[in-house]
């Protein structure tokens, strides 16, 4: 750990399970998660009713956060920066004040209770700074035990903060008495969300609501046994990932008529949520139904990604500004910094790509989107000498599509990836099996995107920033590219000679290099 970087644990007590994530804050890498571990204490267990902790659950929940300490402490985490908050079931609870009170005296651990719409704001604090919010609001929903979180906000900020009684744990020791559940219960649980829905869904027709952004892990859950069904590998971050109504529909059709028995031998499903899979499948469904959404993005941050952005915010002016973060931007550059990137070649590799994809838009045709994903690949693409120069452009790309870029879809972050890792050696190959299973737009994409790096590359290939300029010209035949430097661009274009061919043929030009000298 570097002098000027700061560790904070943030403990989540919450209704099912108790969580702690150890993260390490400094100016240029931001924030990088060092730790996280989940204990499913169920401490709400039986306490929904009787509104009492039980003993037993109790005892294991101290337990589990002492533990929690210890690895903080191993973790380089000074007391006074772990943070913890407890969630519905102990805020509900009659005896609250004696578990809060004997965690303090036997862990030294305090224990702030919070109240539902600061459970919201902490979510919606971590969300956006996972997924990234844009101009048109979006319902963000978490599925906890006890209760239910859902925010409306836009990049411009929050416009709902709601909390509800309806969490899976809740619901389950309520309703569900048969396994498989009956469809009497199933009658019930649908009557009780819907009318529960009722405010946040009037809310979202007024402001045109169309996606919805679940974190929590039902909704990892779900996405778990979803890619399962599918054949995809599941043990990889899904944040940024998407389920659609469809897919979901499939998977609810098939788990809702299973006992327990069968649902524990589904592959995706964790073992201690067998039971309460079967709410919160229901709970989706009523939301997609509800809301009329067609997809759901998943984040991987939530309350305690929240929890330590609003404490460095308050306590060290750092992570979270008042207006919504560029995360795709802010991300990038502190992976650069992690791999200990030559930030200013970067940065004018990604200039010159910007300058080829504006100026040659008419005959690659590509979309917006596309630009923004070249000039993070352009930032990236050097990345990889961090493990070694030999074939850094393959470590490259696994840097990129592994290092938790956030706020890109996994699609998206395989764009990034392939296009630095073409740029150099081998160009795009059907032989390549990753390029290969692309869609087929994405791969027309990397080629032109590739090819603008390669060159973009090569003119920057003395490291000097020596290129300041580009002007082309097209015709049926030939791509004059003319260059404005600082001096002489000799090595530059021999470079560029070298690297330009891929370009040429995908754009079926002859590139031709010219000096342009100011008048």
């Amino acid at each position: 750990m570097t002098s000027d970087a700061l560790r904070v644990a943030a403990v989540d007590l919450g209704t099912n399970s108790f969580h702690m994530v150890i993260i390490e804050e400094c100016r240029e890498k931001g924030i990088v998660e060092i730790d996280r571990v989940k204990d499913m204490i169920c401490i709400g267990r039986g306490s929904i009713s009787t509104k009492m902790l039980d003993e037993k659950a109790m005892q294991s929940g101290i337990v589990a956060l002492r533990n929690f300490l210890v690895l903080a402490s191993q973790h380089g985490v000074a007391r006074e920066h772990v943070i913890a908050f407890a969630t519905s079931a102990i805020r509900e609870a009659k005896n609250q004040d004696e578990f809060i009170r004997r965690v303090k005296d036997e862990t030294g651990l305090k224990v702030k209770v919070i109240s539902g719409k600061e459970e919201a704001e902490f979510i919606y604090y971590g969300v956006r700074n996972a997924v990234k919010l844009g101009s048109s609001c979006d319902l963000i929903f978490d599925i906890g035990g006890g209760s239910v979180e859902f925010v409306i906000a836009d990049s411009h900020g929050v416009k709902l903060l709601e909390s509800r009684k309806i969490g899976v744990a809740r619901m389950f020791e309520r309703f569900v008495l048969n396994d498989p559940i009956s469809e009497h219960e199933i009658k019930l649980l649908e009557q009780f969300f819907a009318a529960e829905l009722v405010s946040a869904a009037e809310k979202a027709v007024e402001l045109g609501v169309k996606r919805g952004i679940a974190s929590s892990g039902t909704a990892e859950n779900i996405a778990r046994m979803i890619r399962s069904l599918q054949g995809v590998e599941s043990d990889v971050s899904l944040n940024n990932s998407i389920f659609t109504r469809r897919e979901f529909n499939r998977l609810y059709r098939m788990v809702l008529p299973l006992r327990s028995s069968e649902r524990r031998r589904m592959t995706g499903l964790d073992e201690k949520r067998v039971d309460l899979i079967v709410p919160g499948l229901i709970l989706f469904d009523t939301i997609f139904r509800t809301f009329g959404l067609e997809e759901i993005v998943l984040s991987d941050s939530a309350l305690r990604e929240g929890m330590v952005l609003h404490y460095l915010q308050q306590h060290y002016d750092a992570g979270q500004n008042s207006d919504a973060p560029d995360i795709r931007r802010e991300s990038v550059y502190e992976l650069g910094f992690r791999c200990n990137w030559n930030r200013d070649h970067s940065e004018h590799v990604a200039m010159l790509c910007l300058q080829f994809f504006d100026q040659l838009i008419a005959l690659h045709g590509l979309e917006q989107r596309y630009r923004e994903l070249l000039e993070y690949a352009a930032l990236l693409h050097n990345i990889g000498t961090f493990v070694s120069i030999s074939s850094h452009h393959k470590h490259s790309q696994y840097i990129i599509m592994n290092g938790d870029l956030r706020g890109f879809s996994p699609s998206e972050k395989e764009i990034i990836g392939h296009v630095a890792r073409y740029h150099r050696k081998s160009p795009p190959s059907e032989k390549h099996v990753q390029y290969s299973q692309l869609k087929q737009r994405d791969r027309n994409a990397v080629d032109v995107l590739s090819g603008i790096l390669r060159i973009a590359n090569g003119l920057e290939r003395g490291h000097r920033q020596n290129i300041r300029e580009l002007r082309l010209a097209c015709n049926p035949d030939m791509i004059t590219i003319g260059l404005r430097s600082h001096h002489e661009p000799d090595i530059e274009i021999w470079a560029a000679e070298l690297l330009k061919s891929w370009l040429e043929a995908v754009l079926h030009r002859t590139i031709v290099f010219e000096p342009l000298h100011d008048a």
